[in-house]
């Protein structure tokens, strides 16, 4: 079985973050998954079997498994497009049942995901406190119109935004340390990000969890920043757009669309484009 490399929420033919993608009639076992996805190097690998009418999906990094990858579905359903053709496909994973929708946008596709249910409570200001000790910060540099929270759509995240593009830029951290306190935690992920404008985010998503220092793009914790804005309130207008991966020279576009109903799925869509 050949891995596909695929990158999602790319911006347009460059940028976007690199999968890896397996279907087989079968899953491998849980140590194999676990082989390919080291061996394949990307921040996640999704392998998926059919299961009825669907597919049954399992998402591993470099050094763990995840719950849900959002990047990494997106590759999935881009895949699954060029295979079966355009349509919507249903995956069950470890800890839910979601969907995934693609079609052909010449020579890349374009995708949607939709997400697990979302939630968010406040975090503690001694995780606070320890998360920006990892990564260089002071509470001055805290965005205080979007407080700091623990949130989720298939897995867990902190997001810390920022009030300045400029903190963001400066982004540092010891990776050993970081997965230390991610793993504790039980985060997939730190969401860091700053407002240009109500609807407008830029983002980076350190992965020490997951053996990775930085993905590029992040669909998982939009998501649940997603579900996240409309729990405090925020002036989304219904969507916001995300730009990530710039400061590690890998642009990335993620689009989430929010309906109105607390804790309901976030519909996230992008490109995503074959890299051989």
């Amino acid at each position: 079985m050949a891995v596909l490399k695929i990158a999602a929420f790319s911006d347009g033919d460059v940028g976007g973050n690199p999968a890896g993608v397996l279907i087989g009639e079968i899953l491998p076992d849980a140590a194999e998954m676990q082989s390919i996805a080291a061996e394949v190097g990307f921040s996640e690998t999704a392998f998926a079997a059919p299961l009825g009418d669907g597919w049954r999906v399992r998402y591993f990094s470099p050094e763990s498994e995840v719950p849900f990858c959002g990047h990494a579905t997106i590759a999935l359903g881009a895949a699954l497009v060029r295979q079966f053709g355009d349509g919507t496909f249903v995956l069950t994973l470890n800890q839910a049942s979601i969907t995934v929708e693609g079609f052909r946008d010449g020579e890349n596709v374009a995708a949607a995901l939709q997400s697990p249910p979302t939630r968010s409570k406040p975090a503690s200001p001694e995780l606070i406190a320890e998360a920006l000790a990892l990564f260089g910060y002071a509470a001055r540099d805290l965005d205080p119109k979007i407080p700091p929270a623990l949130i989720h759509a298939g897995a867990d995240h902190l997001v810390l935004a920022l009030n300045s593009r400029k903190a963001l830029a400066a982004m540092s951290y010891d990776q050993k340390d970081g997965q230390v306190f991610m793993r504790r935690e039980g985060l997939v992920t730190v969401v860091l990000a700053y407002a240009e404008t109500p609807r407008l985010f830029h983002a980076r998503n350190p992965f020490a969890s997951g053996g990775v220092y930085e993905d590029p793009a992040t669909g998982a914790s939009t998501a649940a920043l997603a579900g996240y804005l409309r729990d405090i309130g925020w002036p989304h207008g219904s969507a916001i757009d995300i730009v990530q991966g710039e400061d590690m020279g890998m642009r990335s576009r993620l689009h989430a669309d929010i309906p109105t109903q607390p804790g309901s799925s976030i519909r996230v869509s992008g490109t995503a484009r074959m890299m051989e």
